[in-house]
């Protein structure tokens, strides 16, 4: 797919995808003969996974860093234990990362209600 499926399927500007692709963090599949970038079902997927992460506060090297995790764990190699503890690890900051979010959901809500009873 051309970068403007990709963008109007993650919900994503142009420019972001371009950014991640001059960082690294999102390398198009391919090129068309003209130049133009080619996206795959697993880098849409990828960029979802990228898009998941940011809300939760992760930094740019946070998301290349488990990129490599994910892609290292995808193969066979002397790794794959290291690349098992860098998930978990993930996964329990993600967790615990939601689980603030939702404690200021909690508090956002209550403000709420009280600023409603005011009213």
């Amino acid at each position: 797919m051309h970068i403007g499926e990709l963008a109007e399927r993650t919900g994503l500007s142009l420019r972001t995808i371009r950014h991640y692709d001059e960082i690294g963090l999102l390398k198009p599949s391919g090129r068309t003969d003209g130049g133009f970038r080619l996206y795959t079902e697993p880098d849409l997927e990828r960029l979802l996974l990228i898009r998941r992460m940011k809300p939760l506060g992760f930094t740019l090297d946070d998301m290349a860093e488990l990129l490599r995790i994910i892609e290292a764990r995808a193969t066979v190699t002397a790794g794959t234990e290291d690349a098992r503890d860098g998930l978990q690890r993930y996964l329990a900051e993600a967790r615990s990362r939601r689980q603030r979010l939702q404690e200021q959901l909690a508090m956002a809500d209550e403000f709420i209600e009280r600023l409603t009873r005011l009213a």
